[in-house]
């Protein structure tokens, strides 16, 4: 006979048939009733044992964390809170559990705990039911993508170009670096290194990505990206992942169009596949807000947030209306922006993205035809030659979720901005030959899929939304 899930069991109505499950002790208490879990869901399954009929030396190893497996009947449950629970005719231990070492016992943990534990933080509630977020997510990112009509493309983790011109990337080397390494100037001789040249852990698959929209038409990536950026704050991650889409003869409109529905549609698949996990950590979150301050609680609940995005059509300013805004606004004007908003050209930081969202508009707001030049290079120059067509997705309690643009299908506009940002055109070779050889406009926008799911779990720090964080001084598992 096949296992059940608790999943399963607690949705069947109890008439007494047998069933076999697997699982996780959570508690056991009285030396009878037991807490069981397995993974599919939030919840655990009551498991009601006959202790005078069971042989004593198995309960006692049974505690928290041990791994059983049992065998009994579905009835209806005794107590409150579930309408099933298993009547209990044979347990087999799996696996013991040292109760003594344990460390994720019965109880409230801090979450820089669990990061401490990060190879058993899955079997809390709060993580277990973030990771069935994040793969929920991820399978409706590529459901969304195949039912309209995208290809998904793998583009090189290895790379010798740096897509954002950031310089703040990973190094891939076969060289033990001293000095037989070195050239006659004193620079690592690449010339000698498995790819005879530099090269890095990617920061974006966009410029590939764009080669392979040029043949395919409309393509995403979906993959682990890097960034070397040396900061511990409860945004940043060493190691995260990406969805990238690019899309030939697409324009700025259109893929701001694109990009709203798309986020819209998994955040609505996302509603119905997890909705008992939702539930839970929406609960969670009213839970935490009880303890802050007034003035540092949500808003919106987890719910609500979700419902604000899905129901609302995003309002779209250009840079030059939202500059307008947050200069002329009260916490602009009081001073309580910690970046005050003075000339044109400065880049919005989350407080004042958040403000347009959350005071402003009340409504999701995507900017665009941004100043070009605290943009990329391969974004589309305006004829105004000011600002270029990018775009960025603002969302409540985050700021910034998508950043996107219509990229520069001219080749000498792409060559004289590679030029005035110092960037060297020899590596580009490849990417200024899809200039040359049947352009086309084209668009394409990036979301990180930690920072979308920190917006649908409510959680605050991104280290929490990812199983294994890789950050500045921690590579720990």
């Amino acid at each position: 006979m096949n296992n059940f899930t608790v999943k399963s069991l607690l949705k069947e109505g109890p008439n007494s048939q047998k069933v076999f499950i697997e699982g996780w002790v959570k508690t056991f208490r009285a030396n009878r009733f037991i807490s069981l879990n397995d993974g599919s869901c939030s919840e655990s399954i009551q498991c009601v044992v006959d202790f005078q009929n069971t042989n004593s030396k198995i309960l006692s190893k049974i505690n928290t964390g041990t791994s059983v497996k049992i065998e009994g009947l579905l009835v209806e449950s005794q107590g409150k809170g579930q309408k099933s629970e298993i009547k209990v005719g044979k347990i087999t231990i799996l696996g013991e559990c040292d109760m003594d070492s344990y460390p994720i016992q019965p109880k409230k943990h801090s979450l820089q705990f669990l990061r401490e534990n990060a190879h058993l933080r899955v079997r809390t509630n709060t993580f277990s039911s973030i990771m069935r977020v994040r793969s929920n997510l991820s399978f409706a990112i590529h459901k969304y993508f195949k039912e309209k009509g995208f290809f998904y493309v793998n583009t090189p983790i290895i790379t010798g170009s740096d897509a954002e011109g950031a310089g703040e990337m990973f190094k891939v080397t076969t060289l033990e670096i001293n000095k037989d390494s070195l050239n006659q100037k004193n620079e690592v001789n690449y010339d000698e290194d498995f790819f005879g040249k530099e090269t890095n852990l990617t920061v974006s698959g966009q410029l590939e990505a764009e080669s392979l929209a040029m043949g395919l038409g409309k393509v995403y990536t979906f993959g682990p990206t890097f960034r070397a950026e040396n900061s511990n704050t409860s945004r940043h991650l060493a190691e995260f992942w990406m969805i990238e889409p690019e899309m030939a003869f697409y324009d700025l409109e259109d893929n701001m169009e694109l990009a709203e529905d798309f986020i819209k549609y998994i955040i609505k698949d996302l509603i119905n596949e997890c909705k008992e996990d939702l539930e839970f950590l929406n609960q969670r979150l009213i839970d935490e807000d009880k303890s802050k301050p007034i003035n540092e609680r949500n808003e919106l609940s987890l719910l609500d947030r979700l419902d604000f995005v899905i129901k609302n059509n995003f309002k779209r300013i250009t840079y030059s209306e939202a500059f307008e805004i947050l200069k002329n606004s009260k916490p602009n004007k009081k001073k309580k922006f910690k970046f005050p908003i003075l000339e044109w050209g400065v880049d919005f930081q989350s407080e004042h993205e958040r403000y347009l969202v959350e005071k402003h508009f009340k409504k999701p707001v995507i900017i665009y035809n941004y100043p070009a030049k605290i943009k990329a290079f391969y974004m589309r120059l305006n004829e105004d030659k000011k600002t270029v067509k990018a775009m960025d997705i603002l969302f409540p309690g985050i700021g910034e979720i998508v950043g996107g643009s219509q990229r520069e299908e001219r080749l000498d506009v792409l060559k004289s901005r590679i030029q005035e940002l110092n960037i060297e055109e020899k590596e580009l070779w490849w990417y200024l030959d899809l200039r040359k050889y049947g352009t086309v406009k084209h668009s394409g926008f990036g979301l990180g899929l930690e920072r979308l799911i920190l917006f649908a779990t409510g959680m605050s720090n991104i280290r929490d939304v990812i199983p294994f964080p890789r950050t500045p001084k921690s590579a720990e598992f």
